[in-house]
């Protein structure tokens, strides 16, 4: 049977081809990535607020708003004008805050009656983000500030910048900026999920009685459950409006909330590669299918109505699809089949021929000879 390449090594791989990337592909395919990479953040959070601690949210993206309108405010004008840097940590923070403020409701209700109290929460939130023209900009929205660390700016207002023959605009170094922050992610969920916190959590989800019984607070772990998926919603938030560079509130509607719902079924529950997973899946499925729509039957070009459905339905119909499919056949998702086809066994190795056996003529001695 063939070694299995060590885990280690996958990841380096994996590391050194993602960073790779921006001197190959073009604008269109590091979009694509950076949407997917912001949407993978976020569906982190959901998953471990969803996954693991089994509280449904469908107010995800109302943390989103808060992590990108609170970014763009701070930053810009009119605004405080703070440091990028700054204000990018701050609209984190505030994401924390405002699941913090929510976290009361979400320690003491469960099941369907959370979910359509978040739900609450997005109406609430575009109601804000439509009125309060003097930070949000109305429905017209406003452009992001371009983040800047260091005299280094990630948007194209900078000096230009060629690496080894190759232009890199905002595109590309943001790309690299979206890789640090998805990696942090992984790295800080993971270790949640196999620390005491995420011990804690699985035992809710399975059973708050038990979980009691064991000595975890309740209210307490279900309040930071929120508060953590908060932050990484507001993370996603910022890393979604420095790549769209203009935020608008029809962006973070219902839809998307249900689009986070789908990363997480999809990828797998409770599983943090599984979430990453479904967040491409989720994200990538409606660019590629805008961008080849004409090479598609039964889809049209956007703005066209005749001969089909538009692109965006399309995607909508084919990873609700998935979804069904996820339930039925594979309920642990992306995730629980990659596990399962790394499992099995591969082909056996030939059992050697039998020995054999020597016969009784063989094995007879020759009598003595008198």
């Amino acid at each position: 049977m063939s070694e299995r390449i060590p885990k280690g090594a996958l990841v380096l791989a994996a590391a050194l081809l993602l960073c790779a990337l921006p001197f190959y592909l073009d604008a269109f395919w590091l979009r694509i990535g950076l949407f997917s990479m912001a949407a993978a953040i976020g569906a982190v959070g959901l998953g471990l607020l969803t996954g693991t601690a089994g509280q449904l949210s469908l107010g995800h993206a109302f943390f989103l708003a808060v992590g990108a309108y609170g970014y763009t405010w701070l930053a810009g004008e009119p605004g405080p004008g703070l440091p990028t840097p700054l204000a990018a940590l701050l609209a984190v923070l505030l994401a924390g805050a405002a699941g913090g403020l929510f976290s009361p409701v979400a320690g003491r209700v469960r099941g369907i009656y959370l979910g359509v109290a978040t739900l609450a929460l997005v109406f609430l939130g575009h109601h804000v983000l439509l009125t309060a023209d003097s930070v949000t900009g109305g429905f017209n929205g406003r452009s992001v500030p371009p983040l800047h660390l260091g005299g280094f700016s990630f948007g194209d207002d900078g000096p230009q910048l060629v690496v080894l023959g190759v232009p890199f605009g905002a595109e590309e170094r943001l790309w690299y900026l979206g890789l640090v922050l998805l990696a942090g992610t992984w790295w800080t969920a993971r270790g949640l999920l196999r620390g005491r916190p995420g011990r804690a959590l699985a035992a809710l989800r399975d059973s708050e009685t038990a979980a009691a019984v064991m000595g975890v607070d309740v209210a307490r772990h279900r309040s930071a459950a929120f508060v953590v998926s908060s932050m990484y919603a507001g993370l996603a938030g910022v890393l979604l409006a420095l790549a769209f560079r203009r935020v608008v509130p029809d962006y973070f509607g219902l839809a998307l909330s249900v689009d986070y719902l789908a990363m997480i079924v999809i990828g797998g529950l409770g599983s943090v590669a599984g979430a990453a997973a479904g967040a491409v899946f989720v994200t990538a499925l409606p660019l590629l299918m805008t961008r080849y729509a004409d090479q598609l039957p039964l889809v049209t070009a956007p703005g066209t109505t005749e001969g089909g459905v538009g692109p965006t339905e399309a995607a909508r119909y084919l990873y609700g699809a998935a979804i069904v499919l996820v339930l039925l056949y594979a309920p642990d998702g992306l995730r629980g089949l990659v596990r399962r086809v790394r499992a099995r066994p591969g082909p056996a190795s030939p059992a050697p021929p039998p020995t054999a056996r020597p016969t009784a003529s063989a094995v007879r001695t020759k009598e003595p000879t008198p």
